[in-house]
């Protein structure tokens, strides 16, 4: 950043990149706060099963990866210990004023505003409604479920508008390191009052020059060559999975003992599952997980939006799931039978290309720094601080 200060210029590092601009880190910490609290109340409701429930600590722990040992009746689910994690790290990220807190806050939000949403057309049915007055929990889980819906709105509400776009960094250190700038290129200093309506009509989203309603000296979200390529390696992989996920359960959904219309009434209807346990169905994990691959792989391939937060979460969910399965796998000995048939063979291929995608998805967004690939360079002169 370029100040200058009567007749002294003042070169030092811009802002960083990888992080919020200072205006939004009150939506930061309002997201982290929420999002603590949602996890807080999943932990709960953990802690009370492990309780009641028949086994040991260690039989939970055990059953965080082998389904095998876990209980047949669970308040909260794989699902739901998945997510409790995830919105502790997004919460993490968020008190850090991470950038990629807000893409990773924003998917969380949307699943939690999905989750209140099938509950709500489940109160419709007066029997489901009834379960709730007379179950000895029902009260703390329809708190638990209102909990998750002002979770989701308050979430969404705060981190929607709190966007950087290719502008971040303008501001202060744009308007303070122009005239530097200018002055180093030999510039006159009235070229200010000159170029401001050209930048206010960019800033306000009208084209400039280069055909971006945006700063276009300031980098985008996956500005660089590498960032653009790794975030479309991950759209690839996601879509993938979205399509073989598709393709497995239109599959299933066409054999005759399957009641496709229960199904996907199932996904989006919480009374038919007829039960208060807040784990989630099997029908709108599916589903829901389907759509998040379609949803983030196209966002990821086209590589206009920082997606890195929400990639991570549900790339390490989707990671965390497939490991419980595969070693499902290996407690029930499937490997060595899987082989025997088509069906086994495509399942076991299936699992593979999960663990090694999901894998591969969560290292690269680790890795992934744009803002470092494409952060602008400073000029010449204002490197070397040769300007007067």
């Amino acid at each position: 950043m370029v100040m200058q200060d009567g007749d002294a210029l003042d070169v030092r590092p811009g802002g960083d990149p990888s992080r919020a601009a200072p205006h939004h880190h009150g939506a930061y910490h309002t997201t982290a706060f929420f999002l603590t609290l949602y996890a807080a109340a999943l932990t709960a409701w953990t802690v009370y099963g492990i309780v009641q429930g028949d086994g040991s600590v260690w039989d939970f722990v055990e059953g965080l990866f082998n389904p095998g040992a876990s209980p047949a009746s669970q308040l909260v689910g794989p699902y739901e210990w998945a997510f409790a994690a995830a919105f502790l790290a997004t919460a993490g990220l968020a008190v850090a004023h991470r950038r990629p807190a807000r893409s990773a806050a924003l998917f969380s939000g949307f699943f939690l505003l999905a989750v209140s949403l099938r509950e709500m057309i489940g109160l419709f049915d007066a029997a489901y409604r009834d379960q709730y007055a007379t179950d000895p929990l029902g009260g703390w889980a329809l708190a638990t479920r209102v909990l998750g819906l002002v979770v989701a709105v308050v979430v969404l509400a705060a981190m929607l508008p709190a966007t950087e776009g290719r502008g971040w960094g303008r501001g202060r250190s744009k308007s303070a390191g122009s005239e530097g700038q200018r002055l180093g290129r030999g510039e006159p200093a009235g070229s200010e009052d000159r170029g401001r309506g050209r930048r206010e009509s960019a800033g306000a989203g009208e084209p400039g020059p280069h055909g971006s309603g945006a700063d276009a000296s300031v980098p985008g979200p996956c500005a660089g060559a590498r960032g653009r390529r790794l975030s479309r390696i991950c759209g690839v992989l996601f879509l993938a999975m979205g399509a073989i996920r598709l393709a497995w359960t239109t599959r299933d959904l066409s054999t005759a003992e399957m009641d496709t219309v229960r199904y996907l009434r199932g996904a989006v209807d919480g009374s038919v599952l007829g039960t208060l346990n807040l784990a989630a169905s099997a029908e709108f994990t599916t589903l829901g997980s389907i759509l998040g691959f379609f949803v983030l792989g196209v966002l990821a391939f086209r590589a206009r939006r920082d997606v890195r937060g929400a990639l991570l979460v549900f790339a390490s969910v989707e990671l965390y799931l497939t490991v419980r399965t595969a070693v499902w796998l290996a407690v029930t000995d499937f490997f060595n039978q899987s082989f025997e048939t088509p069906d086994g063979t495509l399942s076991m291929a299936t699992t593979a290309f999960g663990l090694a995608s999901m894998t591969s998805v969560v290292v690269l967004v680790m890795g992934w720094r744009p803002g470092r690939e494409g952060e602008a360079e400073p000029s010449g002169a204002a490197v070397r601080g040769d300007a007067t």
